[in-house]
This record gives C-alpha cells, structure tokens and sequence, in this order.
C-alpha cells in the first residue's frame, strides 16, 4: 500500500508551516484549470526525465484528479529511484476541493 494523506491532514500541515513540496502529476490544461496553491506542475510522463525537480530530502506530496496518477508517480520514484519522503495526495485534487477549498474549481 503506498503511503497517502488525507486533504484535511495537507492543509493542517500547510497551515501549520510545514515545508511540504507540492507536485502536480495531472496535464497542462487541468493544472491552468484549477491548482493548489504553491504546487508545482510535473505531468505524469513526465517523472522519469524530470525526476530530480523533486526534492529527494524533506516531504513531498504528489497531487492529481483523484489520486490515481500521484499514486502511480509515487510508486514509481519509490520502486525505481528509492525516494521515501513521498505521500499520495488521497482522493486528489477533487477531495482537496470538496473538503478543504471549495474555491478550488472541480471537474
């Protein structure tokens, strides 16, 4: 099972002043649509070519739609390049706008 977090859990810990690196696995477009503040964007086939973006040290949390491509980046960067410091963002953006920021726009 791949390491996860809940929305409401990201934003005590963003609120709180944790140093979390925020990447976005979804496309262009969905990330022009709708983001979470401060994140970056890596689309998913992206990872394996810009993998040293993300930073091998301190927390990183991965973000898409509902949670389905982050979890497959995040098994990735575990299983091929060994990074333990990541957790999934569970349920994605979608959760993140329905429990926590409802200005965030859902699609």
């Amino acid at each position: 099972m791949l390491p996860d977090l809940t929305p409401a859990a990201l934003h005590a810990r963003l609120t709180a002043g944790e140093d979390i690196q925020l990447i976005d696995v979804r496309e262009p477009m969905e990330f022009d649509y709708c983001r979470i503040a401060g994140s970056e964007l890596i689309p998913l086939g992206e990872i394996p070519r810009r993998a040293g973006e993300i930073r091998a040290a301190g927390l990183v949390v991965l973000i898409c739609h509902h949670g389905v491509r982050s979890a497959q980046a995040l098994a990735y960067l575990q299983h091929r390049l060994g990074r333990e410091n990541l957790l999934n963002l569970k349920g994605g953006i979608d959760a993140w706008s329905r429990d926590v920021d409802p200005s965030v726009a859902v699609y």
